[in-house]
C-alpha cells in the first residue's frame, strides 16, 4: 500500500470537510443535479476520447499505480543481475533454475536463459513485453489527464446553467436558491475530483512510465549480457551507465 497516496487524499477531503464543518453542514454542500453534470459529463466526455474498454484498463492500471508502492531500484537490480550472471559463470544456465528472483521480467529472463533460447529471441520477447506495459501505462496517463482536464470543464457548464436558471427566475425567490448551488457547487466539484484524484494520478502513471522504462530496459541489457556470457564484473559496470552519477560510486569500487 502507498500510503503517500492514501494520506495525500485522505488529508485532502479532510481538509474541505474540516472548512465545510466550521460555516455550516454538509447538506449544505450535496446537489445531486451538480453530481451528475460534474461525474457523468466528465465520464461522458471521456468516453469519446477513448474506447470502453481502454478507459476500463485505466482505471485498473491507475488503481495499481497510485495505491501500490511495490517498486524495485535500479541498483538492487543491478546487484541481482550480478549475483545471477555469478550463478552463470560457476553452474551454467541450468543453475538458474531454481534461483528466485524479485522481479517478474528479471525472472521472465532467467527463465528464457535457463531454457536455452536464442539471444535474439530473449531480447525481442522481453523488448515487446516492455513496450506493452509501458503502453498501458501511457494509456491510462492520457485518460486520466483527460478525466481531469473534462472535470473542471464541466463544473465550469454547470455553473453557466446554474446562473441562466438563476437569471431567468429572478422574479421567483424560491429558484434563486438551487439555482445558484448548482452554479457554485459544480465548480466545487470540479476542482476537486481533476485536483485531488485524477491529476494526481495522471502524474503517478507518469513517474511509473519512467521508472518502468528505466527498469525493464535495464533488465533487458542484464539478461542478454548474461546469455552471451559475460563476466559478471563487466555486466555490472556496464549496468552502472543507468544510475545517477551520485549513486555510481559504491557499485563502481565493487565492481
Amino acid at each position: 500500500m502507498d500510503l503517500g497516496t492514501l494520506l495525500g487524499i485522505v488529508g485532502s477531503f479532510a481538509v474541505v470537510a474540516v472548512a465545510i464543518l466550521l460555516g455550516g453542514s454538509f447538506g449544505q454542500f450535496v446537489d445531486i443535479p451538480s453530481i451528475l453534470i460534474v461525474f457523468g459529463g466528465g465520464f461522458a466526455a471521456t468516453l469519446i476520447r477513448f474506447p470502453l474498454a481502454g478507459i476500463g484498463g485505466a482505471f485498473v492500471v491507475g488503481g495499481k499505480v497510485a495505491f501500490t508502492s511495490k517498486s524495485i531500484k535500479p541498483r538492487d537490480l543491478i546487484d541481482e543481475i550480478g549475483n545471477l550472471a555469478e550463478i552463470v559463470r560457476k553452474s551454467g544456465p541450468l543453475g538458474l533454475e531454481n534461483v528466485d528472483v524479485s522481479d517478474p521480467s528479471l525472472a521472465k529472463g532467467v527463465q528464457y536463459i535457463a531454457d536455452g533460447y536464442e539471444l535474439d529471441f530473449i531480447r525481442e520477447s522481453m523488448e515487446r513485453e516492455r513496450d506493452l506495459t509501458l503502453s498501458r501505462l501511457s494509456e491510462g496517463k492520457r485518460v486520466f489527464k483527460a478525466l481531469g482536464d473534462s472535470a473542471p470543464a464541466f463544473g465550469m457548464i454547470g455553473t453557466l446553467v446554474g446562473l441562466v436558471q438563476m437569471l431567468a427566475n429572478m422574479d421567483d425567490p424560491s429558484a434563486i436558491g438551487p439555482a445558484m448551488a448548482i452554479a457554485l457547487l459544480t465548480t466545487l466539484y470540479g476542482a476537486l475530483i481533476s485536483n485531488i484524484l485524477c491529476l494526481p494520478v495522471c502524474d503517478k502513471l507518469d513517474s511509473k512510465f519512467d521508472i518502468e522504462e528505466l527498469n525493464q530496459t535495464l533488465i533487458i541489457d542484464g539478461i542478454t549480457q548474461i546469455r552471451e556470457n559475460k563476466s559478471p564484473a563487466l555486466i555490472k559496470e556496464m549496468l552502472i551507465a543507468y544510475l545517477p552519477e551520485k549513486a555510481r560510486a559504491g557499485l563502481m569500487d565493487a565492481a
